[in-house]
């Protein structure tokens, strides 16, 4: 019998050590590590996939030349969203990690989309939940699937005996931080048994070319639990998130080896699961009848589609000595940087005011794109003049002042058409090529931050 290895793991990082550290060297934090046991007494025998796939996959070295590239078959879900964030659907062999917060809803759009594959043998492993519940929830959905599985248990021996046996088209595991395996002693959710976990779907995946999705908790700062290694391992990361107030949801891809890293999709929460969102400006964009100072809309890109949102400025006079600078959705230094443009180049004493920023609906907006809308929206609340309704605006804005072209001026114009907008602002630097197109908004092009006040007011 081979001897109990023991390992001492940083619970923040994953960074793994021979002895007992103070301060981790790859993350600098403090008191993190944890000894567990790597490896027990038992010999590892591996999990053979040979019989599942029916071919013997033999290991040689081979030219790049001598492999032929074809597109990629992937597995199209109802999903449209789901879709579009992996990059055109399931890719065959995929590992794809999906986090969030508890109970925004992770369980329910998984379950929901591996009901609604018929034509698939899906096999839903929960280590949280009994059958009961997801009975529960399956019927809440009101989705019916005669090749759907469902598996509780936590022990993966057990669950790849019962894949060998189902020979499963899809594999959905909630979560990865309740399963165990035999050859780590730690408990779950521990750094050495999320990472032997992962390896062995990992391998699984890769063999038999089976999607498996990984649901996976998340840590009080929001990222992933079970460190970065658990990312570093898959192919694409979905994070799933959205305020409880609200009943918007977005999924957004952080990384994905198969499509690109710019996609969101959006989903209402709703009694019977979750409806997507096919066109979200209507939701970002708040119904109201008066004119208020302060509210400014821009044209945004999200991956390839454009968005209109909307942007809400409140400008008021400092009661203490420091002036507040909050914001809900944008960043901070960019409404600082902003902010010194308009005392620079305006004249604006916003130093002596507070200024709050606020992007409707929930949503984290980092295109550069939407700092003319900005701008216009904390001038309006400087000023306390409403701007026209049927105005909006996409612009990036530099230090000196000029407003600077953004890409993609198209999408983000015929966007704005399609939703009953008048006018767009955009810089003059962007209308090169949009002459030869006729349109029904008016196209208004400015070059500089001043030339902006006077339009405006």
């Amino acid at each position: 019998m081979s001897k109990t290895k023991t390992a001492f793991f940083c619970q923040n990082c994953g960074y793994e050590s021979a002895k007992w550290l103070g301060k981790c060297p790859s993350c600098n934090q403090w008191n993190v590590f944890v000894e567990e046991v790597i490896q027990k007494g038992t010999d590892k025998k591996e999990n053979d996939w040979k019989e599942f796939s029916g071919t013997d996959k033999r290991l040689k070295t081979i030219s790049l030349s001598e492999i032929t590239s074809g597109e990629e078959k992937r597995i199209v879900t109802k999903d449209a969203e789901l879709n579009r964030v992996l990059g055109g659907g399931i890719v065959p062999g995929s590992l794809v990690l999906i986090g969030g917060e508890p109970g925004i809803g992770k369980s329910t759009l998984f379950l929901q989309d591996a009901l609604h594959l018929n034509n698939i043998t899906t096999l839903y492993i929960s280590g949280e939940e009994s059958e009961q519940q997801i009975k529960m929830r399956a019927d809440r959905l009101k989705v019916q699937n005669e090749n759907f599985y469902l598996l509780t248990e936590t022990d993966t021996a057990t669950i790849f005996k019962e894949i060998k046996k189902l020979k499963p088209q899809l594999v959905i595991v909630d979560s990865i931080q309740t399963m165990q395996s035999q050859y780590v002693e730690s408990s779950p959710g521990s750094v050495s048994q999320i990472r032997e976990c992962a390896a062995e779907f990992q391998k699984f995946a890769k063999e038999t070319h089976t999607p498996v999705f990984l649901i996976g908790h998340i840590t009080k700062d929001g990222s992933i639990a079970g460190p970065k290694i658990l990312e570093h391992m898959v192919d694409t990361v979905l994070q799933f998130e959205g305020d409880r107030n609200y009943a918007y949801r977005i999924l957004r891809t952080l990384k994905n080896r198969f499509g690109s890293t710019a996609e969101l999709g959006i989903y209402e929460m709703t009694g019977e699961g979750m409806r997507e969102v096919s066109n979200p400006s209507e939701i970002l964009i708040t119904q109201k009848e008066d004119q208020l100072s302060g509210v400014a809309i821009a044209a945004t890109i999200e991956g390839i589609r454009p968005l209109l949102i909307e942007v809400q400025a409140l400008v008021t006079q400092s009661v203490y000595g420091t002036p507040q600078r909050t914001n809900t959705g944008f960043d901070l230094r960019r409404l600082q940087l902003l902010l010194a443009v308009l005392e620079k180049r305006g004249g604006f004493h916003f130093g002596v005011k507070d200024v709050f920023i606020n992007i409707a609906g929930g949503l984290k907006v980092e295109d550069p794109s939407i700092d003319l809308a900005v701008l216009s929206a904390l001038l309006s609340s400087y000023e306390d003049v409403s701007l026209p309704l049927h105005i909006c605006f996409a612009g990036e804005v530099g230090l000196s002042g000029e407003i600077r072209a953004v890409n993609r001026i198209e999408q983000r114009i015929a966007e704005a058409e399609k939703l009953g907008f008048e006018k767009i602002i955009v810089s003059k630097y962007n209308t090169k090529g949009l002459g030869k197109q006729k349109t029904n908004i008016e196209i208004v092009a400015l070059g500089k931050v001043e030339e902006l006040y006077k339009y405006l007011f």
